[in-house]
């Protein structure tokens, strides 16, 4: 071999160790978004109506003593259940008494320790204590400031105000502790702070809202005054993309998670909605969903998330934390 085919050969090595590594590269940074980012740590739940059964999950929230609180649409109740996924009681229920419900949705836990759930078809919002009994029902169904239609998924922000996304008025309501209705924002459309059918709002710690905009496959953010301040994502499967995004939750260190309905993921991005991970594929084995609905983090880093059409509650860990 000549000298100047000796240097091609060693050129050619090079070059092909050098794609050897950015392909790996490439390969591990994709095997982490989508199968290694996050464990399996338990699974529970099935289609039914006694305890620990599910017909519909919809969405999460820690009450005083940390148990976890499950909203069920169809069960029309909520179960108490213990971090590792035993049942201690269960409240609401369907009736005709002021504190049963009709398809409860959103629920949220004041700091203290009074909890609201939000009824879909009534409008009602309904406040136990932490006993879990009824207290005090407050709204009722319609468009008038103060009302609400088809209520989803809510949060107490930092300056204690209750903020609830409306899927049927296309906007986001908020109240005081004591019910007293303060402002909303929001409206129906496609613009900079307008919604289509939002599914959840959710604070960070400074009292920043993010709201999951359903049918416009995009994230919300809003100043606690309602205020609109940025948005990512719009419809598709490409990382920080989504397909009817729902589910909203927000870690420690102010996170965002977010469930997809039409993808069966989760994606997780940084406050300014850089994108970090996404886990999940359609299915029926732990770590695979259907029907995504609402997610929660423990102060632990647990995450909660509604496999709704396999009726079942899946927790789940991240690998590397």
């Amino acid at each position: 071999m000549t000298h100047i085919g000796t240097i091609y050969m060693k050129k050619v090595v090079t070059i092909i160790v050098v794609l050897g590594f950015v392909i790996m590269g490439v390969y591990s940074a994709i095997s982490l978004q989508k199968d290694d980012a996050l464990v399996v740590l338990k699974v529970w739940g099935e289609k039914g109506a006694s305890p620990g059964q599910f017909k519909y999950i919809e969405d999460f929230a820690f009450d005083s003593r940390g148990n976890l609180l499950v909203t069920d649409a169809l069960n029309s109740n909520v179960t108490v259940f213990s971090t590792e996924g035993s049942v201690i009681t269960t409240f609401a229920g369907k009736g005709k008494d002021d504190g049963h419900m009709e398809k409860p949705e959103g629920i949220a836990v004041a700091k203290d320790g009074t909890i609201f759930v939000a009824d879909y078809l009534s409008g009602f919002i309904k406040k136990y204590d932490k006993a879990y009994q009824h207290v005090q029902t407050f709204s009722g169904f319609g468009e008038k400031p103060g009302l609400t239609s088809e209520s989803e998924f809510m949060d107490f922000c930092p300056n204690g105000l209750l903020y609830m996304a409306e899927a049927g008025n296309h906007r986001v309501s908020v109240f005081k502790q004591d019910g007293s209705f303060v402002r909303w924002f929001g409206g129906y459309g496609t613009g900079e702070g307008q919604l289509n059918r939002p599914e959840a709002a959710k604070c960070d710690s400074d009292g920043t809202v993010y709201v999951t905009d359903l049918a416009n496959h995009r994230i919300q953010v809003y100043s606690p005054e309602g205020e609109f301040v940025r948005s990512w994502g719009k419809e598709g499967t490409a990382a920080g993309e989504f397909r009817k995004p729902a589910g909203i939750a927000i870690d420690g260190s102010d996170n965002i998670y977010v469930t997809e309905i039409g993808n069966n993921r989760i994606q997780k991005f940084d406050k300014y909605g850089g994108f970090i991970y996404s886990f999940g594929k359609e299915g029926r084995l732990p770590g695979e969903f259907g029907n995504l609905h609402g997610i929660i983090v423990s102060q632990k880093g647990d995450i909660y998330v509604a496999d709704t059409a396999n009726n079942r509650v899946q927790k789940l860990r991240e690998t590397k934390r």
